[in-house]
C-alpha cells in the first residue's frame, strides 16, 4: 500500500476540509489554474491557427516552392520560358513529401472599362492547377474551368471587381504589351468575369487575376509545352528549407528554386513572432497559477501542522509526508486542469464552428475571423507540462514541512 497516497486521499475526500480555513484558498488556487490554462489553450490554438492560415494563403497564390528559369528577372512577370518536358512533371518522383507540382505563367497586362482602368497581374493556369485552396475564398460565381477548349472565363478579386464596378457574367477588355516594347500595338483580349473571389490578403487580391494559360502562350509566342514557372505544394510545410534544397539538387542547372518563406520573408518574420508572445503568455500563466498553488500548500501545510507532528512521532520521514501534501496538490492541479480544459477546448470549438470574434482590423491579420487549430498531442504536452512544472515549483515550500518539530506540531492550535 502507497501510504502517502491513501494519507493524501482520506484528506481529499474527508468533509472537514470543504469547511476549513483554507476552502477558499483552494478554489482560488483551481480557479487560477483553470484560467491559466484556458488563456494557454487559447493563445497557442490561435498563434498557430493564425500562421497557418496565413500561410495557407501564401501558398495558395504561390506555391511552397517555385521552379522557374536561372535568370536576373526579379519581376513576376514570366519572361524566359521553361519547357514541360521535366522528369518531376507531373509527379516530383525523386524527392518525397511533394503533394502537387503544377505549371503557371505570369504577365502583366491593364483591365480597362468604359470608366477606369486598372493594373494587374494575369496568372495563367491549366488543367494541373489545383482550386481546391480557392475554393473556400469564392464569393460568388464559379471556378473557371480550363480542362477543355481555350475560353475566356476569369477568375477576379472582389477588390478589383469593386473599383472596376464589375460582376459575374459582365465582360471587360484587357491590353498587354508584345515583348515588353511600348512602341508596339499591345495585345488584346476579352475575359468574361465567372468568378469572384476574396482571400483577405490584399497584396494578392490587388494583382491577380486568373485566365487560361493559353492565352498568355500565345501572347508571348510560345510553345504549348512552354511555361514560366512550375509551383510544387508540399505535405509537411515544416520541411520546406529542406525540400527546397533538396529540389534544387534535383532539378537541371538552368532552373532555380525559390520558396515562399525567401520571397515573403517580410510576412514570415512577423508571424514567427506569434511563437514568442505564445511563450510568454504560456511563462506569465504557469508562474501565476503556480504561485497560487504555492499559497494553497502553505495553507494547507499551517491547518495539518498538528496532523504532520503526529506522523513524525509515528515516524514518518519528512520526504514521506511532503509527498501527502503533493499528492494532495496534484489533485487540486488536476481538476483546475479539468475545468480549464473543458472550457478552454469549448471556447475553441464555438469559435472553429461558428466563428464568434473577428478581428477590428482584418487587412493587418489577411484574415476576417480568429482561426484556431487545436492539435492533440499539442493539448496533451500543454497539460503535463503545467502539472510537472506547478509540481517543481511546490517542492520548495514543502521543505518548510522538515522544521516542523514534533513535540511544537501537536501543540499546534
Amino acid at each position: 500500500m502507497n501510504l502517502e497516497l491513501f494519507i493524501a486521499k482520506r484528506l481529499i475526500t474527508g468533509k472537514e476540509h470543504k469547511i476549513s480555513i483554507s476552502a477558499p484558498i483552494i478554489k482560488i488556487a483551481i480557479a487560477a489554474i483553470a484560467i491559466g490554462i484556458v488563456m494557454m489553450l487559447i493563445a497557442i490554438a490561435t498563434g498557430v491557427g493564425l500562421k497557418q492560415k496565413i500561410r495557407e494563403k501564401v501558398a495558395a497564390f504561390n506555391g511552397h516552392i517555385q521552379i522557374s528559369n536561372f535568370d536576373n528577372n526579379t519581376s513576376e512577370v514570366s519572361v524566359v520560358p521553361v519547357s514541360l518536358e521535366q522528369e518531376f512533371y507531373p509527379k516530383f518522383k525523386d524527392v518525397d513529401g511533394i503533394s502537387h507540382v503544377q505549371a503557371i505563367a505570369t504577365k502583366g497586362g491593364i483591365i480597362r472599362t468604359e470608366d477606369t482602368f486598372e493594373g494587374m497581374l494575369a496568372k495563367g493556369v491549366g488543367q494541373d492547377y489545383n482550386w481546391n485552396v480557392f475554393e473556400e475564398f469564392i464569393i460568388d460565381g464559379r471556378l473557371p474551368d480550363y480542362s477543355k477548349n481555350l475560353n475566356d472565363e476569369v477568375l477576379v478579386s472582389r477588390i478589383m471587381a469593386d473599383r472596376l464596378q464589375l460582376t459575374v457574367g459582365d465582360s471587360f477588355f484587357s491590353f498587354f504589351l508584345k515583348d515588353g516594347d511600348a512602341s508596339k500595338v499591345p495585345n488584346t483580349r476579352k475575359f468574361n468575369i465567372v468568378g469572384i473571389y476574396d482571400s483577405g490578403f490584399e497584396e494578392f487580391d490587388t494583382t491577380y487575376v486568373f485566365v487560361d494559360i493559353r492565352h498568355l502562350q500565345r501572347m508571348n509566342r510560345w510553345k504549348a509545352d512552354e511555361i514560366g514557372t512550375f509551383e510544387v505544394f508540399l505535405e509537411d510545410f515544416d520541411e520546406l528549407e529542406e525540400k527546397s534544397n533538396e529540389i534544387y539538387g534535383k532539378t537541371l542547372s538552368s532552373l532555380d528554386t525559390q520558396n515562399i518563406k525567401t520571397k515573403y520573408f517580410r510576412i514570415f518574420e512577423w508571424i514567427s513572432l506569434f511563437d514568442f508572445n505564445i511563450a510568454l503568455i504560456i511563462g506569465i500563466m504557469i508562474i501565476v497559477g503556480g504561485i497560487n498553488m504555492i499559497t494553497a500548500l502553505l495553507v494547507l501545510i499551517l491547518e495539518r501542522t498538528q496532523m504532520i507532528g503526529v506522523l513524525k512521532a509515528l515516524g514518518c520521514e519528512n520526504w514521506s509526508i511532503r509527498k501527502v501534501f503533493l499528492y494532495n496538490a496534484a489533485y487540486l492541479i488536476s481538476i483546475g486542469l479539468l475545468w480549464g480544459n473543458g472550457i478552454g477546448l469549448g471556447l475553441l470549438y464555438l469559435q472553429d464552428k461558428y466563428r464568434l470574434f473577428k478581428f477590428p482590423n482584418p487587412e493587418e491579420y489577411y484574415i476576417e475571423y480568429i482561426p484556431v487549430h487545436i492539435d492533440v498531442p499539442m493539448i496533451l504536452s500543454l497539460n503535463l507540462g503545467v502539472m510537472l512544472l506547478c509540481l517543481l515549483m511546490l517542492l520548495l515550500p514543502s521543505y518548510i514541512i522538515t522544521k516542523i518539530t514534533p513535540v511544537k506540531a501537536i501543540k499546534f492550535e
